[in-house]
């Protein structure tokens, strides 16, 4: 039943984490389209920065933006803000229940750094808030005045903050981490900066004063950092499902290019508006992508596996390992705690299930090591070494 309990718990915050997340992703992406799109060309009403005319629908819209505000407070002033709060909100809760009631199995590599469950959870949660309280530090400071050199700082951080995070927890735990953080810097800009930056000017309205522009600035800035975030933490979102990424020995590096590759793309929709050539950002996005992916690509084995020519390796030697080690969870009823199905639906508790799934064996648990996760069922390396001679001998 504690399985069976959590795995639901598991699905529905996840679901309520996508669905969630997808509106304030969408109202992100459609107001940066929109301010790239404005017509701020040509006869304007006085006040007005931009005007823009779109269809959808079956039916027109007409809208404007202020340079600063209307002269008057429409009675109706729609705010988005709920969807920025229940993505973390739920986030924070995923996070809970996948890597903090879990810590020893998603969390903590034995072989990175053996903490306590206690110790990798705490360290979880200071990222989040140190990561916050830096970022907005450099933000308020005079570099925020620089927006290229404070972002090139930021992206220097973001990179310490994925090699620390790598030499702590595992792979799948290092990732989510900076996710976690980077969701955190997003979620806090909209509360403690755009926010409060709008109800000042709404309030200064209802006072009869001038809102003051800055404020507005500040909250337009924070608002373009999360909109170049988006995509770096939409991949660390699924990459828990690509072991190729998270499972490898330069793991950090790996995260560090694919997000940067993803913040050049966003770049490219954000100027492709603009007079010039922005043709090379796409360009430079997929030839990064092409690098990325061949440093990635899987080697046979490794060197010290054992020679495929020498003894065979039957089934029968293999099988007490996968056994022990990986059919313990890889079950139709898993007799290993808190999962009440076997993980991904990949049962390895018979010898057809063993063959038809040697190749992940061998993604998983030889040329990468994320599992057992955390190494959980103590698999020794002579029996990744004997599993990998037996994956040589029976590689189609």
């Amino acid at each position: 039943m504690e399985g069976h309990l959590y795995e639901w718990a598991n699905l529905l915050i996840r679901w309520l984490h996508i669905t969630v997340g997808v509106a304030w992703i969408g109202a992100s992406f459609y107001f940066n389209w929109l301010e790239n799109q404005l017509e701020r060309d040509g006869h304007k009403p006085q006040g007005v920065e931009g005007t823009l005319w779109a269809i959808h629908g079956g039916g027109f819209y007409h809208l404007q933006k202020f340079q600063v505000a209307p002269a008057r407070l429409p009675e109706r002033l729609h705010w988005f803000k709920w969807e920025a709060y229940y993505t973390w909100i739920s986030g924070f809760l995923l996070l809970a229940v996948v890597y903090y009631l879990n810590a020893r199995t998603n969390l903590i590599d034995p072989s990175v750094a053996d903490l306590s469950p206690l110790t990798a959870s705490l360290i979880g949660l200071a990222t989040l808030a140190t990561s916050w309280l830096v970022y907005d530090g450099l933000c308020r400071s005079p570099l925020g005045r620089k927006p290229v050199a404070l972002a090139t700082v930021l992206f220097a951080l973001l990179v310490l903050l994925a090699w620390g995070l790598s030499q702590l927890f595992s792979g799948r735990g290092a990732y989510i981490h900076v996710g976690a953080a980077i969701g955190t810097c997003m979620v806090a800009n909209v509360f403690f900066v755009i926010i409060p930056g709008q109800r000042a000017m709404v309030a200064a309205m209802q006072a009869g004063r001038a809102p003051d522009g800055a404020r507005g600035r500040a909250g337009a800035l924070r608002s373009r950092h999360n909109n170049y975030l988006t995509l770096p933490v939409l991949f660390i979102m699924i990459s828990n499902h690509f072991p190729g990424t998270y499972g490898s020995s330069w793991n950090w590096l790996i995260l560090v290019a694919l997000a940067l590759v993803g913040i050049v793309i966003r770049l490219f929709f954000n100027v492709r508006h603009l007079p010039g050539r922005h043709w090379p950002l796409p360009v430079l996005a997929l030839a990064g992508l092409v690098v990325i992916v061949a440093a990635t690509a899987p080697v046979a084995f490794r060197k010290d596996g054992g020679d495929s020519a020498g003894p065979a390796v039957p089934l029968a030697q293999v099988r007490p390992v996968i056994e022990q080690r990986c059919a313990v969870c890889h079950a139709a009823r898993p007799s290993f705690g808190g999962f009440a199905a076997p993980p991904k639906g990949i049962r390895l508790d018979d010898d057809d299930a063993i063959h038809q799934h040697r190749q992940q064996i061998g993604q998983v648990a030889v040329r990468t090591h994320i599992m057992p996760p955390g190494n959980i069922t103590g698999i020794t390396d002579q029996e990744r070494a004997l599993l990998e001679r037996w994956l040589k001998q029976t590689a189609p």
